[in-house]
């Protein structure tokens, strides 16, 4: 019999403690920037009725990219391959008891059958962010300062990516109002929009003549160009211009620069895969060469929570991801230094293991994460545990420590030592995490 494989499932990943610190980190910083800006916390179940997704996500996610199964009931489910289509069911059962604007916020993990990828994989985690009940760009800004002050709060400076901002509404006028598209043509160009950056220049133009059609094709293929050339909303065509839209999208820029938001941009390729989206859209958008690459988006979906047969209400959010969060602060240098969570390993000399345990007690009632070595090991091999574990500081309590109350205190990262008391040794470690704390909580204070 063949042993087991110790890979994870494709596309998954394991998290080692190492992981996890780093994964922490980001969740902390997430859900105090999300609670910095009166968002509360909610929770979804992991597993979804196909139809929740069949109406609104798209083909390609619900078709090709959902782990779709008949559970023991008959039913059709699938694990959620994100986050909007449940809090706007979640929303639409107590549409006539919540306060609005609600401003809700999950940490959360999901699935889609796709290619696993640099920054991609099949399983992941996402902040997702929504506010319901706010019409205006007001709401459109503060989700979108949201991730501004958020990639703040990890040490991003503005220039180190940009915000890309486009609105539904607009490309709607572009589609239908300039190049003339049909129902069926239209969202096919705003598919191929929105691979433009990731296919060759050959191949976007190939796929557009197809849409158009050979008769369109010349003066459609004219038209795109000039689109292309609209870096600004002031150099778009008078046909997209006039649309209300376009107001809008000025109105927002203007309380993005008043709030400080300096590196958002208007793109005009910007299009946003999901069919839900009914107003603006946005991606951030990393400016390092190493990862030149959208992080994370969002944008406005009106139209979700009357599906589920309540009365509509206005929808706007953002889903950061783990990952592409994890490759920018890497690519920037951000990420912080990690040690252990474990702050003091207690290594015993000879037979002080009931001492050192009593003493170890009394360390965790004061508030200090504490490791007590039980196995009675050689002391050189209890040390290589510490370091290995990345523990900042090493004990030793032997008979004679336990007697005069004084203990050897060893900087496992400088290797200096020092005799302290129980108080001062329990001072000293709290000064420490104090100083290289990467707990969220005490980074903000």
């Amino acid at each position: 019999m063949s042993s087991l494989s110790s890979a994870p499932y494709k596309g998954t990943r394991d998290y080692y403690p190492a992981d996890k610190r780093r994964q922490n980190y980001i969740f902390g910083v997430w859900a105090r920037m999300a609670k910095r800006f009166g968002y509360e916390e909610y929770g979804a179940p992991l597993l979804e009725p196909l139809e929740v997704y069949t109406a609104k996500s798209g083909q390609e996610l619900v078709g090709e990219q959902t782990y779709r199964f008949t559970d023991r009931g008959d039913r059709d489910v699938v694990i959620r391959p994100e986050m909007t289509p449940s809090i706007s069911r979640m929303v639409a059962a107590k549409r006539q008891e919540l306060a609005y604007p609600a401003r809700w916020f999950s940490i959360a993990n999901f699935m889609r059958y796709e290619r696993p990828q640099r920054g991609r994989e099949r399983e992941f985690w996402q902040l997702n962010v929504d506010m319901f009940g706010a019409d205006g760009v007001q709401a459109d800004a503060e989700i979108i300062s949201l991730g501004f002050e958020t990639m703040k709060a990890f040490g991003a400076k503005p220039d180190m990516y940009v915000i890309k901002l486009n609105s539904r509404k607009v490309i709607d006028a572009m589609m239908h109002d300039y190049l003339g598209l049909d129902p069926i043509q239209a969202p096919l160009m705003v598919k191929l929009f929105d691979r433009k950056n990731k296919i060759s220049n050959e191949a976007f133009r190939d796929q557009a003549i197809e849409i158009f059609g050979t008769e369109q094709a010349k003066e459609g293929l004219s038209k795109i160009a000039q689109l292309l050339l609209a870096k600004e909303i002031e150099n778009l065509p008078k046909e997209i211009a006039e649309n209300p839209a376009v107001e809008e999208l000025h109105q927002l820029f203007s309380i993005l620069k008043g709030r400080g938001v300096t590196n958002a941009t208007f793109d005009i390729t910007l299009m946003r895969g999901f069919d839900y989206y009914t107003g603006t859209v946005f991606e951030f958008f990393d400016t390092h060469p190493d990862n030149n690459r959208a992080m994370f988006g969002g944008g406005r979906y009106d139209g979700l929570v009357g599906l589920f047969g309540a009365e509509p209400l206005s929808a706007v959010g953002m889903a950061p991801g783990l990952s592409m969060t994890e490759l920018f602060l890497d690519s920037h240098g951000l990420m912080p230094e990690f040690t252990s969570t474990t702050e003091v390993y207690v290594a015993v000399l000879g037979d002080a293991l009931p001492g050192a345990s009593t003493l170890t007690a009394r360390l965790r009632d004061e508030g200090v994460n504490t490791e007590l070595d039980i196995t009675g090991r050689k002391i050189d091999r209890q040390i290589k545990t510490a370091v290995k574990k990345q523990i900042p500081y090493v004990l030793f309590v032997g008979e004679e420590e336990l007697k005069n109350e004084t203990y050897n205190l060893k900087d496992t990262h400088t290797g200096d030592e020092e005799t302290l008391s129980f108080e001062r040794l329990v001072t000293r470690v709290k000064d420490r995490r104090h100083k290289h704390s990467t707990d969220v909580d005490e980074l903000f204070e």
